[in-house]
């Protein structure tokens, strides 16, 4: 949903003024949108894009130095009129001619034209070069009915990079039509977009649907399909861009893979991972991709692909420099001599095979650690919804992720005879080098701790468990604030070492219990401490007020009262 605005009806303008106010030194605003603030050389062309606004960094967005002289800027999704696209052209014009290029739709069509045909009346030599990418929009035999999305910006580099090197109005215009005729597209949508101060979208998916076939102002695709994954997504991005190839078309390609406001960047890097093999696999080479938003439409749920199959003259053109608020195109920095040298992988721990008795210790963790990959995987949804309400804490996903790797490296150590202190070892490297975040590494900390504990010989008995259990909780506690004792209802223990830690247990965290190392800490700091974790009281209107209400209310539950062990009312700190 769209959220910021002033007055619906004038987004367009609003948000055309902000931008122009933040990119000064590239763009100026005109009467229909915006110029380059430094004119082009006299007897430059200058191409002028354009369309309705929600496409950013299409339109505005790709004026600048090696793309367009001027962007002609409509209300939302709406072609802008005639007359701004004419006084777009004449502020941009320098005495070259002028380019006009924009989506195959009707309106533009309609305004764009009517603007030509008066900039040609007063004297000003002006062609148009339609954007016809979209395949799912018609056949390949009605190319010139196909819709223009994302293909708008190869066209667009093209015909900006050949108005800098100096081709005249013939040849900027003959780059242009030979860039389309090379650039296919291809979308799926996942959810709509919303218009400013709708309430809702101008189109819905089906819940575990995608819309195979999308168009940028929410026309329809050309069919539902069952949601599937990032592989199979990229899959059917490519074939129907392969079947498209031009006869006699080079290995060579330019690729856009372009998210339409509300798919990612992190989404599209993992998806363009599994493209860049469809189209590898196909025996086709990428030149300089492209992969984030530089067509969007507000905040659809979508991505695109765009193919543009290169020959000499493509490629140099889409490689050439560019410098635009929406797109830079830099040079490749120079190949090094020699190639980088990589680290070497870290190497695994070495695993010391145990005695009769340690291994037996050895299975007997590896059945532990199973039973807790059962039971972490069975609460994985709500150890993420407690996640929510701690924020940081990295359960649920990180969890699952970091039992599963830790059960692996067990189940190979166990293989190969290990004691049971290296196969706890190095389920707990696994684990926490697999889960990342806060729990994956009190878990990799906590359970190294114990397996040190465990040795690789002998009898793994109660009191070297109890031993390792005591190392456990003093490696955790030594990484910092550690709430210690958080999972006893109504208890939130905190382990501190100075007075700041002291001082925000209380003010932000409203913990009530004091723990401090006795091998850590001197008697004098103790009891200093002590007194000043006794003169706090909790502060509710700190930042940390509302998370500390949230954690009150899960851990009391509904029917939970003050008897059975919670949290004080007044915020006191009862003891230490």
């Amino acid at each position: 949903m769209t959220r910021l605005f002033e007055d619906p009806d004038r987004f367009s303008e609003d948000q055309l003024r902000g931008f122009a106010a933040a990119c000064p030194e590239h763009v100026t605003v005109v009467p229909g949108g915006v110029v380059r603030t430094r004119p082009q050389d006299p007897g430059r062309v200058a191409v002028v894009v354009g369309g309705g606004s929600g496409h950013y960094p299409a339109f505005s967005g790709l004026v600048g130095e090696g793309l367009a002289a001027g962007a002609v800027v409509g209300n939302i999704f709406t072609s802008p009129s005639a007359r701004q696209a004419e006084s777009v052209a004449r502020a941009a014009d320098t005495g070259g001619g002028v380019l006009f290029s924009f989506g195959n739709y009707a309106g533009d069509r309609m305004n764009f034209g009517m603007a030509q045909a008066r900039l040609r009346d007063a004297g000003i030599d002006t062609r148009t070069v339609l954007v016809t990418d979209d395949v799912a929009s018609a056949p390949a035999e009605r190319r010139h009915e196909r819709r223009g999305i994302a293909g708008d910006f190869t066209v667009f580099k093209v015909a900006g990079a050949a108005a800098e090197e100096g081709l005249d109005l013939d040849g900027v215009e003959a780059a242009a039509r030979h860039a389309n005729e090379r650039t296919y597209s291809f979308g799926i949508a996942f959810g709509g977009c919303t218009m400013p101060g709708a309430d809702t979208p101008l189109f819905t998916v089906p819940e575990g649907k995608m819309a195979i076939g999308l168009g940028i102002h929410g026309e329809p695709g050309v069919r539902d399909a069952d949601m599937a994954d990032a592989p199979a997504i990229a899959r059917t991005l490519v074939a129907p861009l392969l079947a498209e190839r031009p006869a006699g078309a080079g290995p060579r390609v330019a690729a856009i893979l372009n998210g339409l406001g509300a798919t990612k960047y992190e989404e599209l890097f993992l998806l363009w991972g599994h493209v860049a093999d469809a189209l590898a696999e196909a025996g086709l080479t990428v030149v300089r991709p492209e992969v984030g938003e530089l067509v969007t439409s507000l905040d659809m749920a979508a991505c695109s692909l765009t193919l543009m199959w290169l020959d000499d003259d493509l490629e140099r053109r889409w490689c050439a420099f560019a410098d635009t608020p929406g797109f830079s195109r830099l040079p490749l920095p120079e190949t090094p001599d020699r190639p980088h040298a990589r680290p070497e992988a870290i190497p695994k721990a070495p695993v010391t095979r145990g005695d009769a008795e340690s291994c037996a210790a050895a299975a007997g963790t590896l059945a532990a650690l199973r039973a807790l990959r059962a039971a972490l995987h069975e609460a994985a949804a709500e150890l993420g919804r407690v996640d929510a309400v701690a924020g940081d804490g990295d359960h649920g996903r990180g969890m699952t992720k970091g039992i599963d790797a830790a059960v692996r490296a067990a189940e190979e150590a166990h293989a190969n005879r290990a004691g049971a202190r290296s196969l706890l070892s190095a389920a707990a490297d696994a684990w926490a080098d697999e889960a990342g975040g806060t729990s994956g590494v009190l878990w990799g900390v906590a359970l190294r701790a114990l397996a040190q504990e465990l040795g690789d010989t002998g009898r793994a008995d109660g009191v070297r468990a109890a031993a390792g259990a005591r190392a456990a909780l003093d490696a955790v506690s030594s990484l910092g604030v550690a709430i210690s004792a958080n999972k006893v209802r109504g208890v939130r223990a905190v382990t501190a070492h100075d007075s700041f830690s002291v001082e925000r247990a209380v003010l932000s965290n409203n913990a009530q219990v004091l723990t401090m190392g006795q091998r850590v800490i001197g008697l004098e700091l103790a009891r200093r401490l002590a007194r000043e974790w006794l003169g706090y009281r909790f502060d509710a209107s700190s930042p940390s007020g509302e998370k500390v209400a949230v954690l009150d209310a899960y851990d009391t539950g509904a029917d939970a009262g003050p008897e059975d062990g919670t949290a004080p009312e007044d915020g006191t700190a009862p003891g230490c």
